[in-house]
């Protein structure tokens, strides 16, 4: 049997646990909670301050804004115009990897809103996104290693534009699609030839023929086309391989009857670094 001394002291270690709990439950209570200016706002006045910020550029503080009203008022009025919203403001901040947010925005308005008026310019704006993602594809040829650019971007830009197009053909942003698609195509054919051309340069003739016929095989309309029958020709030649070399001189001098490359290096064994 425990004397009593004993358990005076339990208890009184119980007791000294005991405060000190609730000291510490006590300054957790106390502590000031991070205050939000916008707890009373409405609806009206939230979305009224995002594009306030927006017009000020502060991206971040709309986006914020456009957050809570959604999820403070997912069934009114402005809950839907919020997503798209937050979705330009993504896009408008132009930070690393915006692009990422903008296309997660729109994949998610398009898939909850399918039948949106303005659901034409969830489809509009994610191709903007990656478009301007590949702003840099082949403007920095100069600068970058061409095997080293990665087209997905204009890929998927491509088919976001593709696909607003199919949906929605009297769409307004219709005609600006169609005319950066066009800039797509003639941009991806283009890099598949300054591929083929960073090949034939290494001597890879084999891989600059692969690289040569996506780009015509995928991009026939582009002006790049014009090039890479080119190199086919003259890896054809270098290959030994006659009867494809012909052929493909055929198609080009039927297709490019006043090429430049007819003078430039059809017939000519020079370095290829001396032909372009």
């Amino acid at each position: 049997m425990r004397s009593v001394s004993t358990l005076g002291g339990i208890f009184g270690g119980f007791l000294r646990i005991s405060a000190l709990i609730g000291v510490v439950m006590l300054s957790a209570c106390g502590a000031p909670a991070e205050y939000d200016e916008t707890i009373s706002w409405s609806a009206n006045k939230l979305y009224t301050e995002a594009k306030e910020a927006m017009s000020d550029g502060a991206y971040d503080k709309a986006i914020k804004y456009f957050e809570k009203l959604e999820a403070r008022f997912p069934y009114g009025r402005y809950a839907q115009q919020a997503q798209l919203e937050v979705a330009y403001a993504h896009f408008r901040s132009q930070e690393t990897g915006a692009a990422a947010s903008v296309i997660a925005a729109c994949d998610r308005f398009i898939r909850l809103h399918p039948n949106h008026p303005n659901v034409d310019y969830a489809y509009y704006l994610k191709g903007l996104a990656n478009f301007n993602e590949d702003l840099g594809f082949l403007s920095h040829v100069s600068r970058q290693d061409v095997t080293e650019r990665d087209p997905k971007a204009a890929r998927e830009s491509f088919e976001a534009f593709k696909e607003l197009l199919r949906k929605f053909p009297e769409s307004r942003y219709a005609p600006d699609a169609t005319a950066r698609m066009k800039y797509l195509v003639n941009a991806m054919a283009a890099g598949e030839v300054h591929v083929a051309r960073y090949y034939m340069k290494r001597e890879a003739y084999v891989a600059a023929v692969n690289r040569a016929q996506i780009a015509v095989k995928s991009y026939p309309e582009a002006p790049a086309t014009e090039e890479a029958l080119f190199i086919m020709v003259k890896a054809y030649d270098l290959l030994g391989m006659t009867d494809l070399r012909d052929d493909t001189e055929r198609v080009m001098r039927k297709n490019f009857p006043k090429s430049e490359y007819y003078t430039r290096g059809i017939n000519r064994k020079e370095a290829w670094w001396k032909l372009w």
